[in-house]
């Protein structure tokens, strides 16, 4: 808990000094950006420092394309 509440803190200060030359130079597609990645990084961060496994995008791959493997596999015996 300790550990997140830090993550959360370190994001609001870069948050205090990334935003606003973004905000007076009128940069919204930066600002998007900027928002969405530092989103995904404090998430990704949490997530690490509580432990919970982050799934591989290999293991959905995997499991969309190894039934149809299986299909053009029964068709080629």
């Amino acid at each position: 808990m300790i550990k997140s509440l830090g993550i959360l803190l370190v994001a609001g200060t870069i948050c205090l000094f990334e935003v606003p030359p973004l905000l007076k130079k009128q940069q919204k597609k930066e600002l998007l950006v900027f928002s969405i990645l530092l989103l995904f990084g404090v998430a990704l961060s949490i997530f690490f420092t509580v432990s919970k496994s982050i799934p591989n995008p290999l293991d959905y791959i995997t499991f969309i394309f190894k039934p149809l493997s299986e299909v053009i596999s029964g068709f080629l015996k």
